[in-house]
């Protein structure tokens, strides 16, 4: 029996040879046409590359609209002891309010109140209130919706104050704060407020060394 079994494996072994190479050729070359690009029967793919296929799920694109923008005046000329300018250009009446020496973990805590606490930040006041009050000098102004006037704000002198220390520093020289006037317009837009750090040179720190 075991002699029969030898026979016949020795007479149909190159058949299964040829078999095999057969087989690795046409997966070889399945895998090199897949790699350039041609398509290839699903059995013969990767799970990997199965996977990589699949469509992504889409996104609904939502349209929002700033009303806010902010700008550095066109005099150039901002330090500590000599303020700065600043243009506003909004779509509705807002207000714009400067914050001098602002706290750097005030500012922190108060976006971090806007973004999770129960009420949005939607008023000069309720900033304020979120800040803790923690700043040496607050000016506001009110912006109209065609106002496209610069605004000039600076500390007081007798403040006595012409630097903010060395870095890293722990408030900022100046946080520029637009919200929205009317109470209505805050209910039409999904940004109500817009917060921009400005930095100025002072007897400590040069801009130009950024």
């Amino acid at each position: 029996m075991a002699a029969v079994f030898l026979i016949t494996l020795y007479e149909y072994s190159p058949l299964f040879y040829i078999t095999v190479i057969s087989l690795c050729f046409v997966v070889t070359a399945a895998m090199v046409l897949g790699w350039f690009g041609f398509d290839v029967p699903v059995i013969l793919r990767s799970s990997d590359e199965t996977e990589s296929v699949l469509p992504a799920p889409e996104k609904r694109m939502v349209q929002v609209t700033n009303p806010f923008a902010l700008e550095m005046g066109s005099s150039g000329l901002a330090s500590v002891t000599e303020g700065v300018s600043l243009l506003p250009c909004c779509l509705e009446p807002c207000v714009l309010s400067c914050y001098w020496g602002c706290g750097v973990h005030a500012l922190q805590g108060a976006l971090q109140t806007h973004q999770h606490g129960p009420s949005k930040l939607t008023t000069p006041h309720l900033f304020q209130e979120a800040l803790h009050f923690q700043y040496h000098h607050c000016q506001s102004f009110h912006i109209s919706g065609e106002d496209r006037e610069e605004h000039y704000t600076k500390m007081p002198a007798d403040l006595g104050i012409t630097d903010f220390g060395l870095l890293p520093r722990e408030r900022y020289p100046v946080v520029a704060v637009l919200t929205l006037a009317e109470s209505e317009a805050r209910d039409t837009y999904n940004i109500v407020a817009s917060v921009t750090v400005v930095h100025v040179p002072d007897d400590k720190y040069s801009l130009e060394h950024v």
